[in-house]
């Protein structure tokens, strides 16, 4: 399992006065492929989930394939 940094430790590292401008781009760009991952993670799981566990979560079949076909651009 790889390790990333979390988004307030990479707002935190952004917000430095000492970084040059391009690690803060690197950084926010980061943390932008970093909740995109997560984003198609959990999308991609919800897409694996039963009727029960889609029950116990308080959605419909077709309100899950619906969120799990959207793009992970979109939040």
């Amino acid at each position: 399992m790889t390790r990333t940094l979390a988004q307030p430790s990479l707002a935190l590292l952004a917000a430095s006065p000492r970084l040059p401008v391009i690690a803060v781009v690197a950084l926010r760009f980061a943390g932008a492929v970093t909740q995109w991952d997560q984003i198609r993670r959990t999308r991609r799981a919800l897409s694996t989930l039963d009727d029960h566990m889609l029950r116990d979560i308080g959605l419909t079949a077709k309100q899950a394939r619906k969120e799990s076909k959207r793009p992970f651009w979109q939040s």
